[in-house]
């Protein structure tokens, strides 16, 4: 139930400090545009060479890492003035942008709630607050629980994200633990922005902290039957989380003791309960390994045991069921016939046999079908599919049999999905009995849709949408059966569901969506070696006007990652001006195969940013966006696609926004003090080796910035306490960026630092439209729409 949130600050801009600068440049395609009288900042340069592999490179900026210098953080300051300046003549549409985003937002929103053993749980953000409430009441009997909620009777708040807000001027919760006997909290608040996380732990029935020495760097937490012995992992100075600790919360902290240490620093250590609460598992995990350590949740001080010793490129995820491990594995120890796909496949093993060499195989998926994870409840198991790119989830009846030949032999019940491309996300579903399993529906015309499937009877009710509840409490009120639907493995379409007489069954409930409205796409595009790349494409029936329309494509493309393609009401704003916005699948995110991740790692990176390319010509080619009206948008590791594209040909996007970004990639993939570097080691490449030096200088956005070039107009937003991304990256690359490219044309780039944040940029609600408002002004600004409504 964590929930995770930042805060934002902006500076007021002066009208008087803009005006209207002509010129031939900003790469060619915009002939007037409104800029500071003031040049842009200029830093300071302090010659230092690298040399590796007989190359050496030259790095003036490299000063830039020490972020405690004071001429750095001068130089942040000079550019948030400049980027306020720049935007000093889009206010009013700001305020407009803001104004729209903030009119689709309730006043309040809350989830319905979620049965835990006989407590009710639900998130709630209250009228005029940024961050949600958690809360909580006790069931009594079977009465109309939730008018009883929302008239607040005998509800109890377990956490206000609004509280920590207040008393750190910043929120960031990063994961919730409630005890098995719901007595007690365990949480962990990131202070600052830069993820070193301190534990907190409320007692429920006082609503009081307990006192006890402060731990830091805390990052996961699983709670012993008990309800009093806490396991939780800590950092080390690089942090990453290396070790696992015990406690019990009772006591003042100092007798903790240590569990258990990953030494390996390739390794991260995970602890998290098996659904039932019967086994706390430790999980060390690289890129691409795992390791998974057993302790028996009813005797937590007993000791820990290890199932497999680990193998490298084997991963194990492991659950608990009536005296059975069920484990999916990609494992090629375990016998199977005909077995030749990289993905999982589902074993078992009695507790006692758990180091076994060989596991009972349960079944294997078939070829064209991927298990992306699993959910564990006392009467049935469900399991997360994809099929060709779309997602699928079905429940099999417990327990199940062992080597079972195909998956279909086991009856699985496939949940009624919408036919259109959507995303599935897990609802908490904690409670082990449960025979309701919830998820969350959403896509980029659905807005997002809780629904719950009761997996006994086969029947699915919508519980809400976008904002409003649906009270099910009155068992008179119906479920709904779509046993033909698992015809076509759950793909349902609400608007032609039909009945027994073939007719339209008005019973159905419908998925509302805005399909009338706006239109969504897949496409499928040849990049440059033939393979098909999907793309979704989004736009506004009435406002797109074809080969005239200005758009956005956004890409990630790394660690497997599917691209979030769920509602977001803000889009609605560029969608009515007549925007188009684009998601691009490319190799190295996620897909449901295994292959697709692989295809864009280490030496094959550049697959991904050819395919985000082959993505934005399709565009263009195919009419949908106006050749010189085409934006780019990369977050983190996924600006590396925009960056390294733009170098590659400067002249395809005409704006361009990197946020937090990953474009000094040599460089710090050359730091092994930096946090995640010996982990993105498997997914980049090591530049130790001279095989993935040369792969990865092939690519790296700052390495590669082209001398005396127009590159297009840039917003680059970075965060001062950023732990993975440091801050010193987009600052690093706008200075090389106007050392560098035309002069006039970087004129028009722009670095934004949060000097109070940290990587993730998502603040309350109301302070992310107002991030929003600002990212979506700069495009209107920059592609000259931004006196169009």
């Amino acid at each position: 139930m964590a929930v995770t949130y930042l805060l934002r600050r902006y500076k007021p801009a002066t009208i008087s400090s803009v005006l209207s600068f002509s010129t031939k440049c900003f790469v060619g395609r915009t002939s007037s545009l409104s800029v500071p009288t003031e040049a842009p900042p200029v830093p300071k340069k302090i010659p230092f060479a690298i040399s590796s592999h007989g190359i050496t490179r030259q790095d003036p900026f490299h000063w830039m890492k020490n972020t405690d210098d004071t001429d750095f953080v001068d130089f942040l300051k000079r550019e948030n003035s400049y980027s306020q300046a720049f935007m000093a003549d889009t206010e009013t549409l700001r305020r407009d942008l803001f104004s729209e985003m903030k009119t689709r937002i309730p006043e309040e929103i809350f989830t319905p709630p979620e049965r835990w053993g006989q407590w009710l749980y639900r998130q709630y953000i209250p009228k005029g607050k940024e961050y949600p409430l958690l809360c909580r009441r006790l069931e009594k009997g079977k009465t109309n629980w939730l008018s009883g909620l929302f008239r607040g009777e005998e509800e109890e708040v377990v956490l206000d994200w609004n509280q920590i807000a207040e008393q750190f001027g910043y929120v960031h919760v990063g994961v919730c633990r409630v005890s098995p006997d719901h007595n007690y909290l365990a949480y962990t608040v990131d202070p600052e922005g830069g993820e070193r996380f301190i534990l907190q732990i409320k007692d429920l029935r006082t609503d009081r902290l307990v006192p006890r020495l402060e731990v830091d760097g805390v990052v996961s937490l699983a709670w012993a039957l008990d309800g009093i012995t806490l396991f939780y992992t800590v950092t080390d100075e690089n942090q990453r989380p290396h070790r696992v600790v015990v406690t019990n919360v009772e006591s003042d902290g100092r007798d903790d003791a240590v569990v258990f240490t990953e030494r390996d620093s390739s390794f991260c250590v995970d602890i998290t309960t098996t659904k039932d609460g019967k086994f706390v598992t430790i999980n060390s995990n690289s890129r691409t390994s795992s390791e998974v350590y057993i302790v028996n949740a009813d005797k937590p001080m007993a000791g820990l045991q290890r199932t497999r010793e680990r193998v490298p490129g084997v991963q194990c995820f492991l659950e608990h069921h009536n005296g059975f491990f069920y484990i999916l594995t990609n494992s090629p120890s375990n016998a199977i016939s005909e077995w030749s796909g990289e993905g999982y496949y589902l074993t078992r093993c009695l507790v006692e046999e758990i180091e076994a060499s060989d596991w009972q195989t349960v079944f294997r998926p078939d070829d064209d079908v991927v298990i992306q994870d699993m959910d564990m409840f006392n009467d049935y198991l469900v399991l997360y599919l994809n099929k060709k790119g779309l997602p699928m989830l079905c429940s099999i009846d417990m327990p199940i049999k062992a080597n079972t030949k195909h998956m279909d032999d086991l009856v699985p019940w496939y949940f009624p999905l919408p036919v259109d491309s959507c995303s599935v996300a897990p609802g908490s579903n904690h409670d082990f009995q449960s025979s309701i399993y919830r998820v969350v529906l959403s896509s980029p015309v659905i807005p997002d849709t809780i629904v719950d499937y009761d997996v006994s009877r086969r029947l699915f009710s919508i519980v809400q949408q976008e904002g409003g509840v649906v009270d099910n409490s009155d068992s008179s009120k119906p479920w709904y059966t779509a046993d033909r639907s698992t015809e076509n493995n759950g793909q349902l379409n609400d608007r032609t569901s039909e009945g027994e007489d073939g007719q339209l069954d008005s019973r159905m409930p419908k998925w509302e969506d805005l399909s009338d409205t706006y239109v969504c796409e897949r496409q499928e595009v040849s990049s440059h070696d033939g393979v098909e790349v999907p793309l979704t494409i989004l736009y506004s029936r009435e406002a797109w006007k074809k080969s005239e329309s200005p758009g956005m494509l956004i890409g990630y493309g790394a660690y497997g990652e599917v691209l979030d393609k769920s509602w977001c009401t803000n889009r609605l704003s560029m969608l009515d001006r007549g925007w188009v916005i684009a998601f691009a699948d490319v190799r190295g995110g996620g897909s449901g195969e295994f292959s697709w991740h692989k295809s864009g790692t280490r030496s094959l990176k550049q697959n991904s940013i050819q395919d985000f390319i082959y993505s934005a010509k399709y565009l263009v080619e195919k009419g949908y966006v106006h050749r010189h009206h085409l934006a780019a948008v990369g977050y983190s590791a996924g600006a590396i696609l925009p960056a390294a594209a733009m170098n590659m040909h400067p002249s395809l996007f005409q704006a361009v926004i990197l946020k937090v970004p990953f474009v000094d990639v040599l460089n710090t993939l050359s730091d092994p003090n930096l946090p995640l570097t010996l982990l993105d080691h498997e997914e980049f490449g090591n530049p130790d080796n001279q095989t993935d030096f040369g792969s990865i200088l092939s690519y790296s956005p700052y390495d590669k910035i082209r001398k005396d070039v127009c590159y297009p107009s840039m917003l680059v937003t970075t965060s001062f306490h950023d732990s993975r991304v440091g801050v010193w990256e987009g600052a690093k690359w706008v200075a090389k960026i106007r050392d560098s490219t035309c002069h006039d044309c970087s004129r028009a780039v722009i670095l934004k630092t949060n000097m109070n944040g940290g990587h993730f940029g998502e603040g309350g609600r109301y302070a992310q439209c107002e991030e929003t408002a600002f990212d979506y002004a700069f495009l209107l600004k920059v592609m000259g729409h931004h006196n169009n409504r």
